[in-house]
């Protein structure tokens, strides 16, 4: 079967969200053009993974190409509505690409499906008729510097940590290994 690429050229809106109880939510990217909207889900880690590597990406360019990056994200940029419903997968992210395409100025983002097998690199930011499903995004740097940061605090609502440990605290508590596992029951406080 021939692989399906979603190109948003000029998405009307490119974010991070998150559906479901902390502790117990799913991630998902989800683009929107036009009619036109895309959702994928993936791990926290990668989410957190693209904000940090944007970042990244775009301090480069600015030093390299001499991009013109905002210092803060513009107000008209910052979106913290929720995510387009129904939220429907379109597939499971397995591989991220990230680039710059220095004709039309913008961060490309490609997100790819999970595959049984190893991806060839050569499919990533490629039209290549075999390989995964892919979303393509284009954001201008300030488009891109919107999105790690609304990224980054989709990330950050979730569970808070354990002041001793950092691990994530479930509502009811959780077994901290700075304590040995001990916890002090109610008969115990009697």
């Amino acid at each position: 079967m021939a692989r399906v690429i979603h190109v948003f050229r000029q998405p009307d809106r490119f974010v991070a969200g998150t559906v479901g109880q902390p502790g117990d939510r799913t991630f998902y990217l989800q683009a929107s053009e036009s009619a036109k909207t895309v959702s994928v889900t993936l791990e926290k880690q990668q989410v957190a993974v693209l904000a940090e590597r944007i970042g990244s990406l775009l301090e480069e360019v600015a030093r390299r190409f001499g991009a013109d990056l905002p210092d803060e994200t513009p107000e008209e940029l910052v979106d913290a509505d929720p995510l387009v419903v129904p939220v429907e997968e379109e597939f499971r992210v397995g591989t991220m690409g990230l680039g710059w395409d220095s004709e039309t100025r913008a961060v490309v983002i490609e997100l790819l499906a999970v595959t049984e097998g190893d991806v060839d690199e050569s499919v990533v930011l490629d039209d290549t008729p075999e390989g995964p499903d892919a979303v393509r995004v284009f954001l201008t740097p300030a488009e891109a510097r919107a999105f790690a940061e609304r990224a980054d605090r989709v990330i950050n609502a979730g569970r808070k940590p354990c002041p001793l440990c950092g691990e994530p605290l479930d509502p009811a508590g959780h077994v901290c290994p700075r304590q040995n596992g001990y916890r002090r029951t109610e008969d115990e406080t009697a």
